[in-house]
């Protein structure tokens, strides 16, 4: 895994390769590791999105604490 991939440059990476299999530019002979790649990205920004919520809860929460003292 690439440690410097971000959700954005993995979002961009899945949209390039939307817009590859929409064209159909991608020749049968990678299309397996391009789906297999893009399976990667999908589970990265799922990832990341989850992570981002947890922590947008937990701020969310310290906030509440602190409004009801």
């Amino acid at each position: 895994m690439n440690n410097d991939l971000t959700y954005e440059s993995a979002f961009a990476e899945l949209q390039q390769i939307a817009v590859d299999l929409e064209s159909e530019a991608v020749p049968v002979d990678i299309l397996a590791e391009k789906i297999k790649h893009a399976s990667f990205l999908v589970e990265f920004c799922q990832k990341k999105l989850r992570s981002a919520e947890t922590e947008v809860t937990k701020i969310l929460k310290k906030w509440d604490d602190k409004s009801e003292e």
